[in-house]
C-alpha cells in the first residue's frame, strides 16, 4: 500500500490526513485518488469499511477553486453519513471549514439556507434536503464541476431516485462525477449509462463474497418471548466490547433499550422517530465511549464508527443484502468481528437464505437462557416514548422503521421530542 506522502498530493492536504492519522492508503483510496485527480468518471464497487469517504474527499480538496458558487456536491442517502462526510471534510479543509455546508431532512431549513448563503464550494446532503433547497432557490447546480454519489445502492433503496435523476439533470453535463457502491444492480448501471461520461470501472474485492471476511457467524433459535433471554445469555457469555442490536421497530428498539437499562447494561438509542439533536448526541456517545447501541435499518448502512466488536440481529432480516450492511458496522478497516442473529423457530429458514445469498456459515450456538427467562422486554405493549414536545401522551403501533423519500420523516411523519425516556420495570 502507498503512503499518502507519495501520491502528489498537496502538502496541506498531506499534513490534514497525519492530523487525522491517515498514513497508508487503503486499496480502494490507492486505486480511485490518482484516477478522480486525472478527471475521470469512476464507477466504485467497494465493500462497506473500506475508506471510501477519504477516496473522494482527497481528491476533491485537490482542486483549485474557480468561482463563489457550489462546485462541489455530494449525496448520501442518511443525515449520520452526511454528516460523517461533513467532519471528515471540514478536517481535510482545516482552516477553511466554512466552505462546506451539510444539509440534510429533519434539521432546520432555514438555518441551512443561512449556511448555503456564505457561499460554500462545497455541498454534502440527502437527495430530498437538497432537492428543496434548490426549489426555493436557495441553491445553485449549474456550476457543480466534481458530483459524488456515495452508497447509490442505498439511495435507490431508499426511494431517492427521482430526487437523484433531478439533481443530475439540474448540473453540467461536463461535470466529473464519482459513484460509489457497495453493490452495482442494473437500475444503477443504467444511470451512469445515462449521465456519466465514460466511466472507468473500479472494484475492490469479490462481488460474489460481498461480507467482510473476518466476520465470524453465528445463530441461536429461539421461542419468541425469549428472545430477551438469548440476547442476555450472548452478551453473558461473549461479553462484548462494542455492539450494536439491530431490532425491526422503532416500538422494539425502545423497550429493548429501556429493559436493558432495567438490567443495569447503558445503551444508546438510535432510530428515525428521534429528533436529529437525539441521534446525532446518540451516536456521539456510543462512539466515544458507549458499549450498545439499540438501533433500527437506520443504522445499518453509512455509519462508520472504530472498535465495533459484535453486531447483534435481535430481529433477523428478511433481506440477505440487509444482514451485510448491518454486519459491514462490525470488522472496518480489516479488524475482527462477530455477527449474532437470534431467529425463532418458524423463522430458521431465514438463516439458511442468509447462508445461501451471501456465501456464509452460520455456527449455532447453544446458550443458557433459564437463568433470565423470567425477564420479558414486551410484557408490556404501551410504547414507553413520550412526545413532551407534541403533547402526546398516547400508545402507538409499532412500525418499519422506513424513511420517506425526502429522508425527513418515517412513515405516518411521526417524530419524536428530544426528551429524555421514561423507566417501566418489567419485572
Amino acid at each position: 500500500m502507498k503512503q499518502f506522502s507519495e501520491m502528489n498530493l498537496k502538502p496541506a492536504v498531506v499534513e490534514a490526513l497525519n492530523r487525522m492519522n491517515f498514513t497508508t492508503a487503503t486499496e480502494v483510496q490507492e486505486l480511485t485518488i490518482p484516477a478522480a485527480m486525472q478527471g475521470k468518471d469512476l464507477i466504485v464497487r467497494a465493500k462497506t469499511g473500506t475508506g471510501k469517504t477519504c477516496a473522494f474527499l482527497v481528491p476533491i480538496m485537490q482542486r483549485n477553486i474557480e468561482s463563489r458558487q457550489p462546485e462541489v456536491l455530494i449525496m448520501a442517502p442518511t443525515r449520520e453519513l452526511a454528516v460523517q462526510i461533513y467532519e471528515v471534510a471540514v478536517k481535510l479543509r482545516h482552516a477553511r471549514r466554512d466552505s462546506v455546508a451539510v444539509v440534510y431532512g429533519g434539521a432546520s431549513i432555514n438555518m441551512q439556507t443561512q449556511a448555503l448563503s456564505r457561499s460554500p464550494d462545497l455541498i454534502i446532503g440527502t437527495p430530498g434536503r437538497i432537492t428543496d433547497l434548490f426549489k426555493r432557490g436557495a441553491l445553485r447546480l449549474d456550476g457543480i464541476r466534481f458530483l459524488v454519489l456515495d452508497e447509490a445502492d442505498t439511495m435507490f433503496d431508499m426511494g431517492f431516485i427521482n430526487a437523484i435523476e433531478f439533481i443530475l439533470a439540474k448540473t453540467p453535463r461536463t461535470r466529473q462525477t464519482l459513484l460509489f457502491s457497495a453493490t452495482m444492480p442494473k437500475r444503477i448501471m443504467n444511470i451512469a449509462r445515462q449521465h456519466m461520461n465514460a466511466p472507468e470501472h473500479i472494484s475492490v474485492g469479490s462481488e460474489e463474497e460481498p461480507v467482510v471476511e473476518k466476520i465470524s457467524h453465528f445463530y441461536a433459535a429461539s421461542d419468541r418471548e425469549l428472545k430477551f433471554a438469548t440476547l442476555l445469555a450472548y452478551i453473558g457469555r461473549h461479553n462484548p466490547r462494542k455492539a450494536i442490536i439491530f431490532v425491526r421497530t422503532q416500538h422494539e428498539a425502545s423497550m429493548i433499550h429501556d429493559t436493558l437499562a432495567d438490567q443495569g447494561i447503558a445503551a444508546m438509542l438510535m432510530h428515525g422517530g428521534l429528533s436529529q439533536a437525539r441521534r446525532e448526541r446518540s451516536l456521539k456517545e456510543f462512539a466515544d465511549r458507549g458499549r450498545f447501541l439499540v438501533a433500527t435499518n437506520i443504522a445499518a448502512r453509512g455509519i462508520d464508527i472504530k472498535g465495533i466488536s459484535d453486531i447483534i440481529n435481535f430481529d433477523a432480516p428478511d433481506d440477505p443484502n440487509v444482514y451485510v450492511h448491518r454486519v459491514g458496522r462490525s470488522a472496518r478497516m480489516d479488524a475482527d468481528g462477530r455477527a449474532f442473529t437470534i431467529v425463532s423457530h418458524d423463522e430458521r429458514r431465514l438463516i439458511r437464505i442468509i447462508e445461501h445469498e451471501n456465501n456464509v456459515n452460520m455456527e449455532q450456538l447453544n446458550l443458557e437462557t433459564a437463568q433470565y427467562a423470567h425477564i420479558r422486554a414486551f410484557r408490556h405493549r404501551r410504547s414507553l416514548n413520550r412526545e413532551v414536545q407534541g403533547g402526546h401522551h398516547g400508545s402507538h403501533r409499532p412500525r418499519e422503521e422506513h424513511e420517506h423519500h425526502n429522508g425527513e420523516r418515517n412513515r405516518g411523519g411521526y417524530r419524536h421530542g428530544d426528551n429524555s425516556y421514561g423507566r417501566r420495570r418489567f419485572r
